[in-house]
């Protein structure tokens, strides 16, 4: 069986600079302990910022949660420690690109169930972040 072409240069050229990534953790009232306990811990563990706790859906977030925002170079490692840690919470992990729109809606990972995001409160025009 012959292999497939590789996909050509420039496609990976098209794609933005991910400036940095977010890790939206997801809870409700009774997994506000466990949510709280794990951002915790990551925070301990790993170079990130650690967000509020917001016990309300807040922007496209359909749900209670936590941010984590972490730079490229922390993803090999955390992301994997969230897979393993996480328990039942949902995670929501986006690239930080400027376009807070695609990132949230064409490149997001999820842990666990896929919550619908309300998207209407984002927009394709650019943002800055500071990581």
């Amino acid at each position: 069986m012959s292999q497939p072409n590789p996909l050509p240069a420039e496609t990976f050229r098209e794609a933005p600079p991910i400036i940095g990534f977010h890790a939206h953790v997801y809870f409700d009232a009774e997994s506000l302990p466990r949510a709280r306990s794990l951002c915790e811990r990551a925070a301990g563990l790993f170079p990130l910022q650690l967000g509020r706790v917001h016990e309300r859906p807040v922007g496209p977030h359909p749900d209670w949660s936590c941010q984590l925002a972490f730079t490229p170079e922390v993803f090999g490692a955390l992301v994997p420690w969230l897979a393993l840690h996480r328990g039942e919470l949902v995670v929501f992990i986006h690239p930080v690109t400027g376009n807070d729109l695609v990132d949230h809606r064409d490149r997001a990972i999820w842990m666990g169930a896929v919550r619908p995001l309300n998207l209407s409160s984002l927009s394709g025009d650019p943002t800055k972040y500071v990581f």
